[in-house]
């Protein structure tokens, strides 16, 4: 599958507040601190994934994507980013109200599941 997370690092201000929903494994994180030095926090529901993360010296936290964002404030980060998760998400209208409401700005993508190459 094709993915187009490299370009986020050109949307990410330097020394930034981001939130990354979904964080998987925190490559994209690990890739922002380095190169952005920016403050990450990443929200992750899979333990193994959490682990490797922590292992990155990453800050992560084990939660539940569809219980939304209560636990933070309004517009506490700079950007909040969701990479390859709103279509795992039961109320997805939700969520994107909710990182509206906790970032300033929000980085979404999801696959195309009907490009070609997905179908073969």
């Amino acid at each position: 599958m094709i993915t187009h997370s490299h370009q986020i690092p050109n949307w990410i201000t330097t020394h930034s507040r981001v939130l990354d929903l979904g964080c998987g494994d925190g490559k994209l994180l690990a890739q922002l601190v380095k190169s952005h030095h920016i403050d990450a926090l990443g929200l992750e529901l899979d333990p193994a994934k959490i682990a490797t993360c922590l292992d990155q010296g990453l800050s992560v936290i084990q939660q539940d994507l569809n219980r939304g964002l209560s636990n933070f404030n309004d517009r506490q980060f700079d950007t909040v980013i969701m990479t390859q998760t709103l279509q795992a998400i039961r109320r997805p209208d939700l969520a994107l109200s909710e990182m509206l409401r906790v970032g300033r700005e929000a980085i979404v993508t999801f696959p195309n599941f009907a490009y070609i190459r997905n179908r073969i």
